[in-house]
């Protein structure tokens, strides 16, 4: 059974395309089939994948770019081939998001250790449950320890939706692998594969439940 997660958040700079490339690549290694979709017209994504392309001889994904109004044709196209569809999404919360939100089964909302991330969050929360979707937020750039990370996440908490055990700190290979066309997976082993893979393997879980 193939799954559809939309990765949305309408501020950008929350690692929307850093959570969707190592969640791909996550779930390929886990031995899934993975299709990446780019709706956001900046292309971030389709320039991570594009770098992969060069850097290496099998991407082990499939990618692929769609309009807000082709995404549902799309990722039902994807669905039939493949386990994990994965969607980036532009920075925004409008009409261009919904037709994303609906063709998902999970929804994963990126939100980086700031109050400004946080207070972007409602109206995406808003317009998953006008889709009747489950949402959870991932905490992103996490500072664990400091005062700032911990407010967020009790903010968080108490907000209407869930949010993910399994946060991605702030560390420089996630910027750096994405420069580079890969992971974290894919870079020496370290801290950030733990955290990758417990937040596969969260996410893995929650999909079996939709």
């Amino acid at each position: 059974m193939s799954h559809i997660i939309a990765i949305a958040q309408q501020k950008g700079g929350s690692g929307k395309t850093t959570l969707a490339v190592n969640l791909a690549v996550g779930f390929a290694r886990e031995g899934k089939s993975v299709a990446l979709i780019d709706t956001d017209p900046q292309g971030s994504a389709g320039r991570w994948f594009m770098m992969r392309v060069e850097m290496m001889e099998e991407p082990g994904i499939e990618f692929s770019t769609a309009s807000a109004w082709g995404i549902s044709y799309e990722c039902r196209k994807l669905a039939q081939s493949h386990d994990i569809v994965i969607i980036d999404t532009p920075p925004k919360a409008d009409s261009d998001l919904r037709p994303a939100l609906r063709a998902a089964d999970l929804v994963l909302v990126p939100v980086a250790t700031s109050h400004v991330d946080l207070w972007a969050v409602e109206a995406v929360l808003e317009l998953a449950e006008r889709a009747g979707k489950p949402a959870i937020m991932v905490m992103t750039r996490a500072r664990a320890g400091t005062r700032l990370s911990a407010d967020v996440g009790e903010k968080a908490a108490a907000m209407a939706a869930e949010v993910a055990e399994s946060p991605m700190n702030n560390r420089v290979v996630y910027a750096e692998t994405l420069g580079q066309g890969r992971a974290a997976l894919e870079a020496p082993k370290g801290p950030a594969h733990a955290e990758v893979q417990t937040l596969v393997r969260e996410i893995a879980a929650r999909l079996s439940q939709v």
